[in-house]
């Protein structure tokens, strides 16, 4: 499954571990071209020089997604490269879960700056782009929290609720300009999230319950290919999975 990908310049948010650096590897060995975005620029130009090196096409470029002028340089940087950009995945996102009483107030400005702000930065970049060619895909990266809410995961819930609105509302502008819109809400993944965890007794908590469960990160990097292999009349919206076992 790759007629569909090969060739095809993809940018990456949140390359450097995770959901996007399985994505980019199985993009790049389907014959993408990934252009990888992170804040952890020894990560992400080790695992370009090592796609490089296997005779995959990547670029790092050095990208945090709460910077709009980061941001736009990142999808700049592959249009100069490649001369132009057909896959946009808003993957970077953090998920510092704690109740709502204990007020962490510092890390829910994180989590909008980075799971709602730093998506909206990512359209206003590439949307320039796609427009002016008539052609072009951007998933953003939702959750199964973004379909229900637990207590203790209330602004998280919220910033993932919210992309899937944005999603949508997207998907209904963008359609003149034959631009596919994809928002993925993935399950438990064994993946960095729950380090963000601030709180201990909470992290050891959902580490606990999440490590009897979780699928591994590729689960994630099958979906976002299966999105872009289809052909460029039809239009995957929306895919949500998860463990099979994964109680909520």
């Amino acid at each position: 499954m790759s007629e569909g990908i090969k060739d095809k310049v993809v940018v990456i948010t949140g390359a450097s571990s995770g959901l996007g650096e399985a994505t980019a590897r199985r993009l790049a060995a389907a014959g993408a071209k990934v252009v990888l975005g992170a804040r952890r620029a020894d990560r992400i130009e080790a695992l370009a020089k090592e796609l490089s090196a296997a005779g995959h096409t990547a670029l790092a470029v050095t990208t945090d997604v709460t910077d709009r002028d980061q941001v736009k340089n990142l999808v700049n940087s592959a249009v100069a490269e490649f001369g132009r950009i057909d896959v946009m995945l808003n993957n970077a996102g953090l998920m510092p879960l704690a109740p709502l009483e204990r007020l962490k107030v510092d890390e829910w400005d994180q989590m909008i700056d980075v799971n709602l702000k730093g998506v909206l930065y990512g359209i206003a970049a590439v949307l320039p782009h796609m427009q002016a060619q008539k052609q072009g895909h951007i998933i953003n990266v939702s959750s199964v929290y973004g379909h229900v809410v637990d207590p203790g995961a209330a602004v998280y819930c919220a910033t993932k609720s919210a992309i899937r609105a944005l999603s949508e509302g997207l998907r209904k502008e963008v359609k003149p300009y034959n631009i596919r819109t994809t928002v993925i809400s993935p399950g438990a993944v064994s993946t960095e999230l729950t380090d963000h965890i601030s709180d201990a007794d909470i992290r050891n908590s959902v580490k606990d319950v999440v490590g009897k469960f979780s699928v591994g990160p590729d689960t994630f990097a099958r979906a976002v290919a299966f999105a872009i292999n289809e052909p460029d009349d039809v239009d995957i919206n929306e895919i949500l999975f998860r463990p099979i076992d994964q109680p909520v």
